[in-house]
């Protein structure tokens, strides 16, 4: 007890007699005192005394899929510091390898009593519905979640087409991901050729479903249409998108909006492949799609993006001779890559001040509308797009171009 009241004492600035004074609910103590030895309680992992666990930290979790990708640390490090400015402590999360998942660190922040979280990741609809139920302001940043799908993938079994029995699936069918996420991407693909018409209406009115948390994200759609126009102005008709996994809310919207984009195209070659967003999931989907004869890739991440660079070294290609390459995020360094990569670049700053302050209203009594809020993106060119070559590259002999529209 005596080295708890000296750790929180130290750390706050005041004497051991305060903290002790805070912990017994003793009066004499100010309000933002008060406060400060409560947060200083659940940043060093001590337990609240009884009477005082219902009230409410100033501790905001901010729970993170990965941080290898460096678009991740930006937006933690513009979050944090606006939370910082308004009196919060962030409580950083993030998932490992063998580590929490990204739903055991909701339990942990809300048995911290945290007064709100941000997730830059997506939780299934079950642990949504206990953030409702447990009542706890929310704030989806670039997370958005496709509600009406999940239910869907829940009432259904996870079943696969029929494939020949003489060919493996191919890398662009499984996006390193297991049968049943298979069989849910190429349902999507199949309602996605079904509608290609009325692009922006059909996304904002059906495609996004939330169950009731604000969000904040890049405008995907207005994403691939700038990278598409820039790409076809090069004079490129054969064009691919490699995106993220299937159950990717935001891999998804990008995917509808290039399949319409391609279906009002004539001719071309526009395959589409889901990877892993890692670098070696980047290359290893880029290889196959590289095999379809595209001159020019759009990606839906930096990381992928340098993937498919590597992947088209490895062929022996040139990039941007014969390959132009479009990345997503400008994340840092990118102006630094060989060659310097062209992409979109989020708005990180905007975006992260805006989840900030829906989610500070939420705190402070104010329930907004579950709404959405799309920023656009900035498409950087750089020096990894170049005009397309007159007489185009060529699928691969005995190579089946997998997933073209």
């Amino acid at each position: 007890m005596t080295r708890r009241l000296a750790e929180v004492a130290k750390r706050v600035g005041v004497s051991e007699a305060t903290v002790s004074r805070v912990l017994n609910g003793k009066p004499g103590v100010s309000d933002g005192t008060r406060q400060a030895v409560l947060t200083a309680l659940d940043v060093l992992g001590y337990e609240r005394p009884t009477q005082l666990r219902g009230v409410r930290a100033r501790l905001v979790g901010l729970v993170l899929p990965e941080l290898q990708n460096p678009i991740f640390p930006a937006l933690a490090e513009v979050v944090g510091g606006a939370l910082v400015q308004l009196g919060f402590t962030p409580v950083l999360c993030t998932r490992t390898a063998g580590g929490l998942t990204e739903a055991e660190y909701v339990t942990m922040l809300l048995d911290q009593q945290v007064s709100g979280v941000i997730f830059c990741g997506g939780l299934s609809a079950e642990e949504y519905g206990a953030l409702l139920q447990r009542s706890v302001p929310v704030v989806l940043l670039n997370a958005a979640v496709d509600y009406a799908a999940i239910q869907a993938e829940q009432r259904q079994p996870d079943r696969a087409p029929a494939r020949s029995a003489d060919r493996p699936p191919s890398l662009l069918e499984r996006g390193g991901h297991r049968p049943a996420e298979r069989a849910y991407d190429r349902e999507h693909d199949r309602q996605d050729r079904h509608d290609r018409h009325g692009l922006h209406d059909r996304l904002d009115r059906k495609a996004v479903r939330t169950i009731g948390f604000p969000q904040v994200s890049t405008d995907d759609v207005a994403a691939v249409q700038q990278a598409y126009a820039h790409l076809a102005s090069l004079g490129h008709t054969r064009i691919g998108l490699m995106v993220g996994p299937a159950d990717h809310t935001p891999s998804r919207r990008k995917a509808a909006a290039f399949t319409a984009l391609a279906a009002r195209t004539s001719g071309g070659n526009h395959p589409v492949g889901h990877a892993l967003f890692s670098f070696e999931g980047g290359q290893a989907v880029a290889t196959e799609l590289l095999a379809t004869g595209i001159t020019a890739l759009i990606c839906g991440s930096d990381v992928l993006a340098l993937g498919a660079i590597r992947a088209a070294r490895r062929q022996g290609l040139s990039v941007p001779a014969d390959l132009s390459v479009v990345g997503y995020d400008d994340s840092a360094f990118m102006n630094y890559t060989d060659p310097p990569l062209t992409t979109l670049r989020q708005p990180i700053e905007a975006m992260s001040r805006a989840a900030v302050t829906l989610l500070a209203n939420q705190i402070n009594g104010t329930n907004p509308t579950p709404k959405e809020l799309l920023h656009e993106p900035e498409l950087v060119v750089r020096h990894s797009t170049a005009p397309a070559h007159q007489g185009g590259r060529h699928a691969q002999p005995g190579l089946r171009a997998v997933g073209t529209d």
